[in-house]
């Protein structure tokens, strides 16, 4: 693994807050609602595939109405996520959250809010079960976040 480059591609990602605001920006091209789940829709379809191998109950994340499953790889310094739904709208919700949260380092994960969720008006627009939904999905990234802090610190 060459530490040098996964640095300097760390380090040229956007920041959490960056992909916030340019999540923000991009939902505030579209006038309405209709046009904004289809881009929701279209972001999720774009996910990269994920490992039949991790679709299992110990990767399953509980709490969605949907199926969702979602793998962690990494320690504390930088975590990355993969995630899938047999969903098209929370797809599109996982590519989000990835963009907010995959990369970064278990601390950063942690202190970022999901702002961009307020700021796009979605929490405004998803069904109760959604919602639900997407504040399992950040639970359980965090939670990858606090256990490999846990095993820094050990």
């Amino acid at each position: 693994m060459n530490t040098r480059r996964d640095d300097a591609r760390q380090e040229a990602a956007p920041t959490a807050e960056a992909a916030q605001a340019a999540i923000a920006d991009e939902f505030a091209f579209f006038g309405d609602w209709t046009e904004r789940y289809q881009y929701l829709i279209d972001l999720g379809r774009k996910l990269p595939p994920f490992p039949e191998a991790l679709k299992t109950d110990a990767h399953k994340v509980t709490g969605c109405q949907s199926q969702v499953w979602l793998g962690a790889s990494g320690d504390a310094r930088r975590l990355e996520f993969q995630a899938t739904s047999d969903s098209a709208i929370v797809s599109g919700l996982i590519a989000l959250l990835l963009r907010v949260y995959s990369g970064r380092s278990a601390a950063v994960i942690l202190a970022t809010e999901p702002k961009y969720i307020e700021a796009i008006g979605l929490a405004k627009h998803l069904s109760p079960t959604r919602s639900n939904g997407l504040a399992a999905m950040l639970a359980a990234i965090r939670q990858h976040a606090r256990d490999a802090l846990s095993i820094a610190a050990a």
